[in-house]
């Protein structure tokens, strides 16, 4: 045991530098962003399909107000996303930018969503009440765009960047309004990176006949699929819980590349269960927060509960009390951070509060 946390020790700069990448904070910080979202829409579906089990069937106009909730929020969750995790990543990236020059974080939100729905949705002509009517396939626009949208936001912001650098702008004189001068330039910046999405999901489907989203799933399909096992499950939680012990938030290295599977496992088994089928996957979203993660990804929800009823010191009692409902929640850091407060890591709680 001391052989391994000597060598954790010794590799933690390389953890803590994981931990602070750009793109894993931006991929964190563009979930986060959308909790509402997923929160709200959940519940929509709960009172879509909970009633039917026990013995309550609702009027088909009800059923179809509440999915419509659920698809116009949950279904367009893909490119919200795109759009967070760039205006993330921009304003990361900001600081990184020469003295003078800064990227504008609303329009590489704005251009990476334009730019997932190139990557993703394929636009059909089809019949309806005998005429010929335009419709977008949606199927991508929600968690299965995920990784569609994390390319957009990406690419993007490192368009943007050089563009900006390289002053490959418009400027205007300084009578011009800011907002008007702002717009005129970020052109080509954003006339770049629409470009850059629109040719690549043509290569796809002129070489592979898919677009861009369902090539990306394609081929990480058989990683998540190997990973989908007891094995693969508890190696990714035990990673989590690793980053943990070394003093990193687990989660958002581990799981923030793998969380586009996550959803994406669980809209399938979703549709798997609608279609009366038994679903399969274990490997999702709900796994990770509910059972590999209970508590938080520090796996906390015992803690509130020990201290509590266990603890003699006032201070700790009142800790637990502050922290068990978020714990409940899945979110561990008011105990974690009021634990460092404390001292008990470092020793200042005096040795009588712990027993």
């Amino acid at each position: 045991m001391d052989a391994i946390v000597k060598f954790l020790e010794k590799h933690q700069p390389l953890f803590d530098k994981i931990s602070r990448n750009i793109y894993l904070v931006a991929i964190k910080d563009g979930f986060l962003s959308n909790m509402p979202i997923v929160l709200f829409s959940s519940l929509f579906l709960l009172l879509s399909t909970l009633p039917a089990y026990v013995g309550i069937t609702l009027p088909s106009e009800v059923l179809d107000f509440f999915n419509k909730i659920y698809a116009y929020t949950m279904g367009l969750l893909g490119i919200m996303v795109a759009g967070t995790t760039a205006s993330s990543l921009a304003m990361s990236m900001n600081r990184r930018m020469p003295s003078g020059k800064s990227l504008n974080p609303t329009s590489c939100m704005v251009c990476a969503m334009c730019g997932m729905l190139l990557l993703s949705v394929t636009n059909d002509v089809v019949s309806i009440g005998g005429a010929d009517t335009s419709v977008f396939e949606t199927g991508y626009m929600g968690t299965k765009g995920f990784l569609a949208a994390f390319v957009a936001a990406f690419l993007t912001v490192n368009i943007y960047k050089v563009c900006i650098s390289h002053n490959v702008t418009i400027k205007l004189p300084k009578e011009v309004p800011g907002s008007i001068a702002q717009s005129f330039r970020d052109i080509f910046a954003f006339g770049f990176s629409i470009l850059a999405c629109a040719f690549i999901d043509l290569a796809s489907r002129k070489l592979l006949a898919v677009p861009f989203a369902n090539l990306v799933s394609a081929l990480i399909s058989p990683l998540f699929s190997a990973v989908d096992t007891y094995p693969g499950m508890a190696l990714i939680e035990g990673a989590v819980a690793l980053f943990q012990f070394m003093g990193i938030h687990g989660a958002s290295v581990v799981m923030s590349p793998i969380n586009a599977a996550l959803y994406g496992n669980t809209v399938t088994n979703l549709e798997v269960f609608q279609a009366g089928g038994h679903p399969s996957i274990a490997l999702t979203q709900d796994f990770t927060s509910f059972i590999g993660g209970l508590g938080g990804s520090g796996c906390t929800f015992i803690v509130p509960i020990i201290l509590i009823m266990f603890m003699r010191s006032k201070q700790l009692k009142a800790m637990g009390k502050a922290s068990i409902i978020p714990v409940i929640f899945g979110v561990n850091e008011p105990v974690i951070g009021s634990a460092q407060r404390c001292g008990v890591r470092g020793g200042a709680c005096p040795a009588s509060s712990l027993s």
